[in-house]
């Protein structure tokens, strides 16, 4: 079953979502979170880091990612492990693989003309905001 992961990485606030705006498909168009596949020999946590760096240029000591929730997928034959975290200040963020910008969290990261993962994404902030005490 292939692993991926995705990346809720927010400002050192916490008013703002690192998204990208999705360049091919899936999801070609719509705003996402970044991430990426998780290598055969890779754990979860350093793909996490190593998506990060690659996507964002955000490393390792800009950020401690807290492991959230996972997501399994049996008919797709995959699984998603949701990692988030606060950045210690603020970074440039750059990458060729999406475009990437800051989102203000008052948006209804539910519609899913916008944002892409069928809703997940809404369902994953709402878990930050009951769990902030990890922040």
């Amino acid at each position: 079953m292939q692993g991926y992961n995705v990346l809720m990485i927010y400002n050192k606030n916490m008013d703002r979502l690192l998204m990208c705006k999705r360049l091919k498909n899936p999801y070609k168009g719509l705003s996402n979170l970044v991430g990426g596949k998780i290598e055969i020999g890779e754990t979860g946590m350093d793909a996490a880091y190593r998506e990060l760096l690659e996507e964002t240029n955000i490393s390792k000591g800009d950020i401690i990612l807290h492991h959230l929730m996972d997501f399994k997928y049996y008919l797709q034959h995959c699984y998603v492990e949701v990692y988030a975290g606060k950045l210690k200040h603020d970074v440039i963020v750059s990458g060729d693989e999406n475009q990437l910008y800051w989102s203000d969290l008052n948006q209804d990261f539910f519609d899913m003309a916008l944002f892409a993962g069928e809703g997940n994404i809404g369902h994953m902030i709402e878990q930050v905001k009951m769990s902030k005490i990890i922040f």
